[in-house]
C-alpha cells in the first residue's frame, strides 16, 4: 500500500505543478528576477529612414474567403509601405484565392499547384523570401497597425532569434463555448509566455503571428506537425530568445463547436510529441539550464506524463480510501468526484449552447487533457504527410 500512496502523490504533485505550481514557481523567479536587475531605460525610437525591410508572409490554402479581409487589414499595417514587402505562399490551393491576389499590387504570390502542407510551403516560402526578418501570420488571423514596429524594436537585441505575438480568440456570439473555452486557455497561455519570456525564453511561437530571422531558420521534415513550435524551439535550442509581446497580437475567430475544437487539439497533441522527440536534445539541462527547465516544466509533461498521471489519480485514490489508507484520500476522492462531475455538467451545458464558466472550465481542462490521448492515436497513424484539415472557426 505504501508504494500506491507513493504513486498517487507523485500523481498529484505532477498534475499541481504542470497546470498550478509551475505559474506560482514561474511568478516568484521573475519577481526575484525584477529586484536583482535593473529595469532598462525605455529606448528611442528609430527613425523611419533607418528601419530594416521585412517580409510579411502568409501561408494559405483556399482562403478566399478571407484574402480581401487579410489583404486591407495587412496595408493597414503602420510600417514604411516601400519597406514591408507581403508575400502570399499559396500551395495546393484551387480556389480563387489567386486570382484575388493579382488585384493587390507589390503582393507576391508564391504557389505550385501540388498541396505539400504548411511546412512545405513555409520551407520554400522563407528560402525565396529576399529580407532578413520574416513575419509569419495566419490568412484568417487580423493583426493590430503597431505589430510589425513592436517586432522590429525586439530583434534589436542581438540575442532574440524569434518574436512571439500574442494570440487573441473571439467568440461571434456569447455562449458560444468552444471559443470562449480556448479564449480563456489562451488568456493563461499568454500570462505564462510573457513571465517565460521575461525569465529567459517564451517556450514557442504560435503561427497566428511570429517572426524569425531568416539566417536562423531550419528547414523542417515536411511531417512536421507543429512548425510553429519547432521553428521557433530550435533556435531556442541554438541559444537564441524567443521573445513574446502583447504589443504585437493576433486576432481570430475560436473553433465553430466542440467538435471542431477536438480537430485541433488532437493534432496540437500528436505535433507535441512529435516535438519532444524532435527536441531532445533539449532535455539536457547541462546545455541551456533555464531553457531545460522551462522547456520541460510549460510543454513536456502537458504533452507527456502528466494526461497520464491525471488518470492514474482516479483508480489509486480508488484503492487507498477502499484500503482505508486516511481521512485525506476520502476528501481527495470526493474532490474528484465533484471535478469530473462539474466537467460532464460543463459538457452538457455546452452540447446545449449554454454556458457556466465554472463548470466549462472543468469541462475544458478534461477536454485538453483526453485529447492528448487522442494525439497519441493521430501521431501513429500520421505517415509523412505535412496536409491536414483545418479546424473550422466561428
Amino acid at each position: 500500500m505504501q508504494i500506491i500512496e507513493i504513486l498517487f502523490w507523485i500523481c498529484l504533485f505532477l498534475v499541481f505543478y504542470t497546470y498550478v505550481g509551475y505559474g506560482i514557481v514561474l511568478y516568484c523567479l521573475v519577481a526575484l528576477k525584477r529586484l536583482i536587475c535593473k529595469k532598462k531605460d525605455k529606448e528611442e525610437e528609430v527613425d523611419d529612414n533607418k528601419l530594416p525591410h521585412v517580409t510579411l508572409m502568409i501561408c494559405a490554402y483556399n482562403e478566399q474567403d478571407v484574402v480581401d479581409m487579410k489583404m486591407e487589414n495587412s496595408l493597414q499595417l503602420d510600417y514604411p509601405k516601400d519597406k514591408l514587402h507581403i508575400a502570399w505562399v499559396t500551395d495546393g490551393s484551387n480556389d480563387n484565392t489567386n486570382s484575388m491576389l493579382e488585384k493587390y499590387e507589390g503582393v507576391r504570390v508564391l504557389h505550385r499547384p501540388e498541396r505539400r502542407g504548411k511546412t512545405a510551403a513555409l520551407n520554400r516560402g522563407i528560402a525565396l523570401a529576399e529580407t532578413s526578418i520574416i513575419i509569419m501570420t495566419d490568412a484568417n488571423t487580423m493583426v493590430n497597425t503597431g505589430a510589425v514596429r513592436e517586432v522590429v524594436r525586439l530583434f534589436r537585441d542581438p540575442k532574440v532569434g524569434c518574436v512571439a505575438g500574442e494570440k487573441r480568440v473571439m467568440a461571434r456570439c456569447e455562449g458560444q463555448a468552444a471559443a470562449e473555452g480556448e479564449g480563456l486557455y489562451w488568456k493563461y497561455e499568454s500570462a505564462l509566455k510573457r513571465l517565460d519570456s521575461e525569465l529567459y525564453s517564451a517556450m514557442g511561437a504560435a503561427g497566428e503571428f511570429n517572426a524569425i530571422r531568416k539566417e536562423l531558420y531550419e528547414e523542417m521534415p515536411e511531417d512536421t506537425l507543429l512548425d510553429d513550435f519547432i521553428m521557433s524551439m530550435k533556435m531556442v535550442d541554438n541559444g537564441y530568445r524567443i521573445a513574446y509581446t502583447a504589443d504585437a497580437f493576433a486576432m481570430e475567430y475560436g473553433s465553430a463547436n466542440l467538435e471542431e475544437e477536438g480537430k485541433r487539439k488532437r493534432r496540437i497533441a500528436a505535433g507535441g510529441l512529435q516535438s519532444i522527440w524532435r527536441l531532445k536534445r533539449m532535455l539536457n539541462p547541462l546545455r541551456h539550464p533555464t531553457a531545460t527547465f522551462q522547456y520541460i516544466s510549460h510543454r513536456v509533461l502537458r504533452w507527456s506524463i502528466t494526461p497520464i498521471a491525471l488518470i492514474a489519480l482516479i483508480p489509486l485514490n480508488v484503492i487507498l480510501v477502499i484500503g482505508g489508507s486516511g481521512q485525506v484520500y476520502n476528501i481527495i476522492w470526493i474532490l474528484q468526484i465533484l471535478f469530473y462531475a462539474a466537467a460532464l455538467a460543463g459538457y452538457v451545458l455546452a452540447c446545449k449552447g449554454r454556458k457556466n464558466k465554472i463548470l466549462y472550465i472543468a469541462y475544458y481542462f478534461l477536454f485538453m487533457n483526453i485529447n492528448v490521448f487522442r494525439g497519441m492515436a493521430y501521431l501513429c497513424k500520421h505517415k509523412n504527410n505535412g496536409a491536414w484539415e483545418k479546424a473550422k472557426r466561428g
